[in-house]
């Protein structure tokens, strides 16, 4: 693989809707009239933040899936389930608002010329806060990141899905089992203090904990393009 090749794989395949088509989208699709809409920051998919008119004013994200991922409806149907179990669990999590028909999402098919793309969209109740990237790191943050990871482990055993196997994916590169994938884009690191460190994080990886895995019990990951809960109740303890 060469070190071109993950981008021209996401510009291949990540959507490229206008604001205006996204709003036109979200009110033939969710019945919602959209009062003002901005693109958020996203990796492979396409998320826009957008407030709609209806009664009070209401803040929602639209996800639209690249094409690959909306390939595999069975996957997003699962990861909507949970993050819909873990707010009935009690967590702040967003969920997901329904398409006019009734349904936690909608396959968009466009003819782009030369193929038709189908993508899968979602539409999602908006979380407000900061990202965790963007607060300053403490032992205590840790600490409460630990302890939330800790309890949505915990609630997620209890979850049950007959598609729940769609999330085990061999090959998924954000799936901890294939940290050592990661040396493939070593190269991009220049070389510094902070690249002889993630070397030697991926070589410690792989002496003592890929030689260990089956000794631990896989948890359930709902998503990993979408916020589960804000920062801000990291601190409700």
């Amino acid at each position: 693989m060469s070190g071109q090749e993950p981008e021209q794989s996401q510009a291949l395949t990540k959507p490229a809707f206008s604001e205006l088509q996204a709003s036109a989208l979200v009110e033939s699709v969710f019945g919602l009239k959209v009062a003002k809409i901005q693109p958020l920051p996203s990796y492979d998919d396409q998320n826009f933040h957008l407030h709609v008119l209806s009664g009070d004013p209401r803040e929602y994200v639209l996800k639209v899936n690249n094409t690959e991922s909306s390939r595999n409806a069975d996957l997003i149907e699962v990861q909507s389930r949970v993050m819909m179990f873990l707010q009935a669990e009690g967590f702040p999590t967003a969920t997901v608002h329904p398409t006019k028909g009734g349904s936690l999402t909608s396959l968009m098919s466009l003819d782009s010329g030369s193929e038709t793309k189908s993508y899968l969209l979602r539409l999602f109740t908006y979380l407000p806060g900061r990202p965790i990237a963007q607060v300053p790191v403490t032992p205590k943050l840790l600490y409460e990141v630990g302890k939330l990871a800790a309890q949505m482990d915990r609630s997620l055993e209890k979850f049950r899905h007959p598609k729940i196997g769609s999330l085990h994916r061999g090959d998924f590169i954000w799936n901890l089992r294939n940290v050592p994938l990661l040396e493939k884009y070593i190269h991009a690191l220049d070389p510094s203090k902070n690249r002889e460190m993630v070397e030697q994080v991926l070589l410690r990886f792989k002496d003592e904990i890929v030689t260990k895995l089956n000794h631990f019990r896989e948890l359930i990951a709902p998503t990993t393009h979408t916020p589960l809960v804000p920062v801000s109740w990291l601190h409700k303890g």
